[in-house]
């Protein structure tokens, strides 16, 4: 099978883990396709049977997605890569986190897993995307620990979109479907207990009020802990959700979310001569009174009304509030004692990083505290007319569209300063190998920075969607956005900045499609990052220009086996331009720039009646091509050359079945400044996870275990202080069991 590429991009060896993946995938992807073009199956020529104890609603495959273009759009009408992880890929996983689910997506890497810089840091296609995760096409802007119990599928755009989603979107979206309620009464209760500790409990229940109304109610509670010291996460969340006017020509939905975590922050490991300096996994360098307290809530609303078969106007608001108590405490840097008799450590020289002859019971930790209380706040508003028509032979869907917003960010920074620190913010030094979890002895603490900002956002947008004939589509769409936003800084410099930008988006793709089975597109779309974004700021960058990046991609995508397996192949090219470069001191210039080139394959469907499977591949060629801080010729932080991803499922059974699949990540730099340019990085590897279940129509017990073969790998990056790394957890085991209560009505 030929897979479209770029013509300028350069194949190059893969490592030998991710070749084995790669291989595997690419057999299946040709047996997949010999079959559908040879001798019929029997899986083909069979229609589907639903045994009484199969459980519904279990194909992997994905129909629609509604983050290529802002309606429920098929898969092969979207001029881009997207992924789609639907609730029984998750389910068959045992994934409770959207990080657990994102491992499904080539092309993702963590910056800080469970909590370390609070909440979800997500890298995609190399660049951040932590301003670019959407809850139901709203942006969920913020710093918290998201999990997966009202979801009812992860969606993933990659690309350039701020013609579709504004500002930001630089690698691409995120976007989190809830659950919505349905004219069928259920109810469903699940447990979860595993090895360390672990115990969860969700409950998912929808009620019919009426013919056409109807209300669902999801809940979570778990306590989680993990094979590293004293880690936990304590949390608990309800999401409701009421739908009016189901299939009526005018329908109302509102729904909520509260949830409250409780989770000890992972800042992972600092480095000795290129390398995490971890003795065990088991090792944290955390205090046991660490914390990070968050409170999420969100009340959105939706309106959606159909004039005619031509014309549908939707209206959605979303207000959320999202408040974060942290105690955070990290390893900032390695010391020694050096002479004897010394009772505090010296900082190595140039640490963090460190490098020189040091043997690790002479070494000791400096940990830094990071703690901050945050309360952040938005409101949006989004208007979207539909309209279809034909001019000529040419049949139109337009999107015309209205968002408005507005943000509202404080952020009260605070230091804790062990007895025996001659600096501000610093609790303590704690020996490497055995580091200690009590607080110290004596310790003062100060209120610094109360950081408050504000911003106004205005977008203005229209998409149209041309189909001319049977076989070809046109895709055009622009997009104007006002971003303004001001700070305020009680201590920090400066004590006051503004932010304006004014830009426009565009959106451009052909897409030929010769049978409904086959689909070859080419795409161009550009993004941009506007100072404030994240409504944080850097002394020294008033009053630069946004960063912006332009993409161009082709591919192509294939629906075989009777529509029972979609097939994926593109090949991509970024450039971001105005990347902020630190000159001196307090001094930034936009005269960087970054070039990501790649390709990706995926498959995702059914093999055959009884054999499903989700994989992806992803080559990056990260480069910064441009910059004035030394970084030029380096490689982007967190951003690894080749990603695997494999899932599979078999049913021995209408009853039992089993699965497994694996996670290929190759080496990847912690981090990338001047002094640290490609110097520390993180090995590549490989994790096995397993399942296997038994289901009748009305109950499911499952067995999941993560790192099946307990490799030791690193899995959050953190790029500050030099960078850190985050061991990923051990073996660790899951029994689920799940009950469902169907009733008529």
């Amino acid at each position: 099978m030929q897979h479209p590429r770029h013509s300028s991009l350069t194949l190059k060896p893969i490592p030998a883990a991710a070749a084995s993946m790669a291989a595997a995938l690419t057999l299946g992807i040709s047996s997949v396709w010999a079959q559908s073009t040879t001798e019929p199956d029997s899986a083909q020529t069979l229609p589907t049977v639903v045994v009484e104890g199969s459980h519904s609603n279990t194909d992997f495959k994905p129909d629609v997605s509604t983050v290529g273009g802002k309606t429920p759009t098929a898969l092969r009408d979207i001029p881009q890569s997207v992924t789609v992880i639907n609730r029984t890929i998750l389910d068959s996983q045992g994934a409770t986190s959207l990080a657990d689910a994102l491992r499904n997506v080539p092309g993702i890497t963590i910056g800080g897993a469970e909590g370390g810089q609070i909440g979800n840091n997500i890298n995609l296609r190399g660049f951040t995307a932590r301003t670019d995760i959407y809850l139901d096409g709203f942006r969920d802007r913020g710093q918290y620990y998201r999990d997966i119990f009202d979801m009812d599928q992860i969606e993933v755009l990659q690309g350039p979109s701020s013609m579709l989603f504004g500002r930001g979107s630089t690698g691409g979206v995120i976007n989190q479907v809830t659950k919505q309620a349905s004219l069928i009464n259920f109810t469903q209760l699940s447990g979860t207990l595993g090895t360390d500790g672990r115990a969860r409990a969700t409950f998912d229940t929808n009620s019919k009020l009426s013919d056409t109304s109807a209300v669902r109610v999801n809940a979570f509670a778990q306590d989680l802990k993990t094979t590293r010291d004293v880690m936990a996460n304590k949390d608990f969340g309800i999401a409701p959700t009421l739908r009016f006017g189901i299939d009526q020509q005018t329908e109302i939905a509102v729904s909520a979310l509260l949830q409250h975590n409780n989770d000890m922050p992972d800042y992972g490991v600092q480095s000795l001569n290129g390398r995490p300096i971890t003795q065990s996994r088991d090792t944290d360098y955390g205090l046991a009174s660490d914390a990070t307290v968050q409170d999420v809530a969100m009340l959105n609303g939706v309106i959606k009304h159909r004039f005619n078969d031509h014309f549908e106007l939707h209206n959605q608001t979303q207000l959320n509030r999202y408040t974060v108590n942290a105690r955070e405490t990290a390893p900032q840097s390695l010391g020694t004692l050096l002479n004897p008799g010394d009772t505090v450590p010296t900082p190595i020289s140039a640490s963090p990083p460190a490098f020189g002859n040091y043997t690790p019971d002479q070494l000791y930790v400096r940990m830094q505290s990071h703690d901050r209380n945050i309360v952040d706040s938005s409101m949006d508003n989004q208007t979207d007319l539909i309209s279809r028509f034909k001019t000529g032979f040419i049949s139109h869907e337009v999107i015309t569209g209205l968002e408005i917003g507005r943000d509202q960010y404080s952020n009260q920074s605070l230091s804790r300063t062990g007895a025996n620190m001659t600096t501000t913010g610093y609790v303590e030094w704690v020996p490497l190998l055995n580091p200690s979890h009590a607080d110290p002895a004596t310790f003062t603490s100060t209120v610094g920075n109360l950081a408050t900002s504000t911003a106004n956002s205005l977008g203005i947008y229209a998409n149209d969607t041309m189909s001319l004939g049977e076989q070809w589509k046109v895709l055009t769409g622009a997009r104007w956005d006002r971003y303004s936003a001001q700070i305020n800084n009680t201590v920090s410099a400066p004590s006051k900045a503004d932010a304006y930008s004014n830009f426009t988006s565009v959106r451009a793709g052909l897409l030929y499609q010769p049978t409904s089975e086959q689909s070859y597109y080419v795409s161009y779309g550009t993004s941009f990052d506007p100072l404030l974004e994240a409504l944080t700021f850097t002394s020294g960058q008033q009053g630069l220009p946004p960063t912006n990046t332009q993409s161009y991609e082709v591919g192509g995508k294939w629906d075989l086996l009777n529509d029972r397996i979609y097939l994926a192949a593109a090949a991509f090219r970024e450039q971001q331009n105005n990347v902020y470069s630190q000159v001196s001191v307090g001094v930034y210039e936009p005269a960087g720039s970054w070039l990501i080139k790649g390709y990706t394959l995926s498959a995702t469907g059914r093999i055959t009646n009884r054999w499903q499977v989700i994989s992806g591949y992803m080559h990056l060629d990260p480069k910064v091509v441009s910059a004035l801080d030394g970084t030029q010729g380096s490689t982007p932080a967190n951003t690894p050359k080749d990603t695997v991803t494999l899932w599979t499922t078999y049913d021995l059974t209408h009853a039992w079945e089993v699965g497994g699949g694996g996670n290929f990540v190759s080496q990847r730099f912690v981090a990338d400044t001047g002094t640290n340019r490609d110097q520390v990085s993180v090995p590549s590897y490989l994790r096995w996870d397993a399942t296997a279940a038994y289901h009748l129509h009305q109950y499911e017990v499952r067995v999941n275990v993560l790192n099946l073969t307990n490799k030791y790998y690193y899995d959050g990056l953190i790029q500050s202080d030099g960078g850190r790394s985050v061991p990923g957890i051990g073996r660790t085991g899951l029994l689920t069991f799940s009950y469902k209560f169907d009733s008529k009505g």
